[in-house]
């Protein structure tokens, strides 16, 4: 079984590759890529492989991308931290999916339903591809509730200028002020829309118009300079720069 995995968590995806050539001895993993152009490079450049692992949400854009540049889909996998509600759209579809952190008992079973799938059911395959696409098309969130003493309000995601994670709390950041939200950094990476966001540490989802100044930093790393500023530095860790660079169009 020839394969390829689309992770843009370097760590993720060791840990997803050595799960599967547990699992599949013989399973020939082609390629691990990070990004949707370099996904787009590879398949242009190489025969289709059996199976994917497409993670939903890259730095880039999102695993829908790569899917729309294909003329026929391979077999795939969907890894995700979506939330349940869009969760439904997999099952309704007949789609496989895994939720991070991936556990090796789905995954063995991911690969016994993929299986499964004969060769006459391959129109029905591409037709649940197809509407799944169609369902995650705009699927962003455009607002957040967050609760300010004894009263809830709406932010939008046009006033947010940065997410952090601070003694335990996720907080989003307005011009005005930083609001504690029920959400990890993880779980908001897959429902903000990525030529807007990016993660560029453990503690930070930035928006590109939040940055003020870009600076080099000792260890291969980037400084940033955000509005509204904040109290301590903020690094673009070394495994995140060059996606960094490529998102940011430097």
């Amino acid at each position: 079984m020839k394969l390829v995995i689309i992770e843009d968590e370097e760590l993720s995806a060791k840990r997803l590759a050595k799960m599967i050539t547990e699992i599949v001895p013989n399973a020939q993993i082609l390629a691990k890529l990070e990004s949707v152009s370099e996904s787009l490079i590879w398949f242009k450049e190489n025969p289709k492989p059996d199976l994917i692992f497409l993670d939903i949400q890259l730095n880039d854009g999102t695993g829908f991308d790569i899917l729309n540049a294909l003329n026929d889909y391979p077999k795939i996998i969907f890894t995700t931290a979506y939330e349940q509600y869009a969760l439904d759209a997999f099952k309704h579809n007949s789609i496989d999916y895994l939720l991070k952190p991936i556990d090796a008992t789905e995954l063995k079973n991911s690969f016994k339903k993929l299986e499964n799938i004969k060769a006459t059911e391959t129109l029905q395959y591409k037709e649940n591809i197809d509407s799944l696409k169609a369902q995650f098309s705009s699927g962003f969130r455009e607002r957040f509730l967050v609760k300010i003493g004894p009263q809830f309000k709406s932010i939008t995601t046009n006033d947010i200028r940065y997410f952090f994670y601070s003694d335990g709390l996720t907080y989003l950041q307005t011009e005005e002020s930083a609001l504690p939200i029920d959400y990890t950094l993880d779980q908001l990476k897959d429902e903000l829309d990525p030529k807007l966001f990016f993660r560029i540490n453990r503690q930070f989802i930035i928006k590109i118009s939040s940055i003020k100044e870009i600076h080099s930093y000792f260890n291969s790393r980037l400084l940033l300079t955000l509005s509204p500023a904040f109290k301590e530095e903020v690094i673009v860790s070394r495994e995140r720069v060059l996606n960094f660079k490529i998102w940011a169009g430097m």
